[in-house]
Formats: C-alpha cells, structure tokens, sequence
C-alpha cells in the first residue's frame, strides 16, 4: 500500500536494497554482549554470594537464553525486514523488528548527512548513514550498509540535496 504525500508527490513504498549480509554477524553480537555480560555478571554474583542464588540465577538464566536465542533468531528477522533507497528526489528507510518504521524524506528537505562506525561496525566493515531533515519525527537512518556504500551514499545525497535547495537556503550559505 503506497501513501502520497500531497505536496511533494513522494510515494511511501518499500525501499529496494538490502543491507549488507554481513550485519546478520554484527547484530548477533550486539545481542550477545546487550544480554550476554548481564548474564555473566548475575551467574558469577550468585557464585560469590550464595544467599543470593536464587535471585541472581533466575534472571541470569532467562538474561542468557534471551542472549543465545536472540542472536540466532533476531538477525535474520532484521535482515529481511531492513532496507533502503536513494533516488533523485527522495531517500527510503525501513527498519525495526517489533515496531517497524518505514520512512521517505525528500531530499529538499535535507539538512545534514552524516556517516558513522562504531568500533563493531568497523570489525564488520560496516556503517551508518543518518540524514537530518526539516522534520519533528527525527533523521532518517540506514545502518548496516558497507563501508564504502555508506560512504558513496553520504557524497551522493549530499550532492543531490544541494541541487535540489530551495532557493532561501542557498542565499543563506
């Protein structure tokens, strides 16, 4: 089902790209260490504080099979849900898992676009794409592309929205 948006002819629809595969890695590492560590960190307390056993282990236990199913099964759900598009009009996003986000900013309306790569995505060669616009709902974010995508896509919308300014905010720089 595809919304348009009246002002700018823009069509919601389903963005064409996938994210790089190798996210699938980096999201279930992500979830390893998000679950992982707490559950660590609650077994080895009930291991020193034997009065404490109970009260520890049971949420370390459900911390780590929240860990261990996590990363096996949210990755390749996240895989096949994300996506996104860059055209010469506009930038296309979806994204999340249980609350899923599907977003189409003109490029019109771009403010700011900006890379960027955490230590985890640098070892997976990843990174993220965040598009500020004139928008309360916040910047459009593709994550997980690879590397130098990311990087080709941050010159091109860039290039793309200064061509498509309006004519106020080209008099203002």
């Amino acid at each position: 089902m595809s919304t348009q948006v009246p002002s700018q002819g823009l069509a919601l629809r389903p963005p064409q790209h996938q994210v790089d595969p190798r996210c699938r890695r980096w999201w279930a590492v992500q979830i390893l260490l998000s679950f992982g560590i707490p559950a660590v960190a609650l077994v080895a307390s009930g291991v020193f504080f034997a009065n404490l056993r109970v009260w520890v282990w049971v949420p370390g236990g459900v911390a780590a099979a929240a860990a261990i199913g996590g990363s096996l099964l949210a990755p390749a759900v996240l895989f096949r849900i994300h996506r996104w598009e860059v055209t010469d009009v506009a930038i296309y996003a979806r994204s999340g898992w249980l609350w899923q986000e599907w977003r189409a900013a003109p490029l019109s309306r771009v403010q700011t676009v900006d890379t960027e790569r955490g230590p985890l995505q640098r070892m997976f060669g990843l990174a993220t794409v965040t598009v500020t616009t004139a928008s309360a709902k916040g910047p459009v974010r593709i994550e997980a592309l690879d590397a130098l995508l990311a990087e080709d896509i941050a010159h091109r919308l860039t290039a793309l929205a200064q061509r498509q300014a309006p004519a106020d905010a080209a008099d203002a720089t």
